[in-house]
């Protein structure tokens, strides 16, 4: 009986390690996540700014005469 506790009692410390080790991950996932979709809006932001940009001088260029 004392050998089959102490078997539960080692097995609960490795889930309580294991607990906790996949929260601090998921925790760092999630600021890695944000992090991406910040960077992933500033780029969007500037090929957003680069496009009007672009069109402002195409419109600036006379068209041809055929």
């Amino acid at each position: 009986m004392e050998a089959e506790l102490k078997a539960l009692e080692h097995k609960i410390e490795l889930f309580v390690q294991l607990n906790q080790r996949l929260r601090a991950e998921n925790l760092q996932l999630r600021q890695q996540m944000a992090n991406v979709q910040n960077e992933n809006k500033h780029l969007f932001d500037k090929i957003h700014g680069a496009r009007g940009r672009l069109e402002a001088l195409l419109d600036q260029i006379p068209e041809e005469e055929a």
